[in-house]
């Protein structure tokens, strides 16, 4: 018998309801989630815990999604970065220096598509 542990998928996003909704989707999908409010906690975290996907909003206090992103991937190449935005052309824009890889999922979006995205990213 094989148990497959579960990815464990690190969620940064400030919107309370919208926090709540996606832990709740990601672990009825079989995920380990662990959620923060703002960047700069999510990477307080990043450095003492690996993670298999960051999964991050862009706009947020204290640190933005694209400097928590840069700094994830610098702390661990491995790292996969999955950005939920309603800003989409913010993240696409080159200056940024967001991670190339990173896979980028437009609000508003259904929860199976969050899944389904989130499962392919981490098959990849």
């Amino acid at each position: 018998m094989t148990d497959k542990i579960a990815a464990k998928i690190l969620l940064a996003e400030d919107d309370t309801d919208m926090r709540r909704f996606l832990v709740r989707a990601l672990q009825t999908a079989g995920f380990a989630v662990t959620s923060f409010d703002n960047g700069l906690s999510a990477y307080d975290q990043l450095r003492v815990e690996p993670f298999e996907l960051l999964l991050t909003d862009i706009v947020m206090p204290e640190m933005d999604g694209i400097e928590l992103a840069r700094r994830a991937t610098e702390l661990d190449p491995d790292i996969k970065v999955m950005f939920i935005t309603g800003f989409a052309a913010v993240a696409l824009n080159p200056d940024n220096q967001a991670p190339r890889q990173a896979k980028i999922l437009s609000k508003p979006f259904h929860l199976k598509d969050l899944v389904n995205e989130v499962q392919r990213l981490l098959a990849a």
